[in-house]
């Protein structure tokens, strides 16, 4: 056992975020397990069930700079990444820097927008930075989307495409609370304006960084690589998936692995590492044969797909 800079994060903002996001401690600790790993996070539920709260007890208690943006259909790229501007007194074009210039950026019902303004995100997430008029401007470190989203099924949303889906490392579903947190919830009038007073600033950006640095150094067995790679090729190969994972869901499928074996004070990873997130990390990035989008029922079929998989492949001793 090894006490890890990782591990002290972690504890510390699942208890802040816990106080507004009660009975969610499985939510709470994926998505700060993907912060660790600079990975990305996607919310997925219907609407009022806490996605915008969580994401923003989350950038209270790390002390960086928050930037929120509310997607709407008439969204532009430049609203996000921020425009060239032409001043007068030096002759020269000044860039004025969009709200995803900050620490931590939560894009609210981020399929509210069309697919162009969508799209716009796509080098900040790989890359974190942006290129405006072929000039590239990097991101503050860390860099931390948060992005929220309402079924599919809802009126007005435009899907993600696969492309922007597959740069998530994770994607969550809050689902509704218990009747006893519920009733608790609507005894206090919500959360949604009490986030500041109950959530404090624990984690500086600086802590983040030096905590990533550790995550490279855990050990991942070669047996745990090819179990993790067959359970990619399982996916792809099976009947009922019109395409599987792709690589860059396995690199962060182990990414998560290694997070969680410092969280759980362990400088090596365990097949149970792996599997904690097989979840998170991958249903989103299967299709089903004959659908076009995941609905609630095409979800249900891949988490028994997922399960019957992680089933069939050997686990390594």
């Amino acid at each position: 056992m090894t006490d890890s800079r990782t591990q002290a994060i972690a504890h510390k903002l699942s208890d802040q975020i816990s106080r507004v996001l009660l009975d969610k401690s499985d939510q709470i600790n994926i998505a700060i397990a993907a912060f660790l790993a600079g990975g990305h996070c996607l919310i997925e539920d219907k609407p009022g069930m806490g996605k915008t709260v969580m994401a923003r007890a989350f950038a209270r208690a790390v002390s960086g700079t928050f930037r929120r943006i509310q997607f709407t259909s008439d969204l532009l790229p430049s609203d996000i990444l921020g425009v060239q501007v032409y001043d007068s007194k030096t002759e020269k074009f000044v860039f004025h820097h969009g709200p995803v210039f900050a620490n931590i950026v939560l894009a609210d019902e981020i399929n509210r927008t069309n697919p162009r303004t969508q799209s716009a995100l796509l080098e900040a997430m790989t890359e974190s930075a942006v290129t405006v008029e072929n000039q590239s401007f990097p991101l503050p470190s860390p860099f931390f989307l948060i992005a929220t989203q309402n079924p599919i099924e809802l009126h007005g949303a435009y899907p993600l495409p696969e492309s922007e889906l597959d740069r998530f490392l994770v994607r969550i579903q809050l689902g509704y609370p218990s009747p006893a947190i519920e009733q608790q919830i609507i005894g206090r009038g919500g959360f949604g304006d009490k986030v500041d007073d109950l959530v404090n600033p624990v984690v500086s950006p600086q802590d983040v960084n030096t905590a990533r640095q550790e995550v490279p150094g855990v050990r991942v067995a070669d047996a745990l690589l090819k179990y993790v790679v067959d359970l990619g090729n399982e996916l792809r190969a099976h009947r009922q998936l019109e395409f599987g994972v792709s690589t860059r869901g396995l690199i962060g499928l182990i990414r998560l692995a290694r997070v969680n074996a410092l969280i759980h004070g362990r400088d090596f990873c365990t097949p149970d590492d792996i599997k904690a997130f097989v979840q998170p990390v991958l249903i989103h990035r299967l299709r089903k044969r004959g659908t076009t989008t995941q609905d609630a029922a095409a979800r249900q079929e891949l988490r028994a797909l997922l399960k019957e998989v992680l089933a069939r492949v050997p686990v390594p001793a």
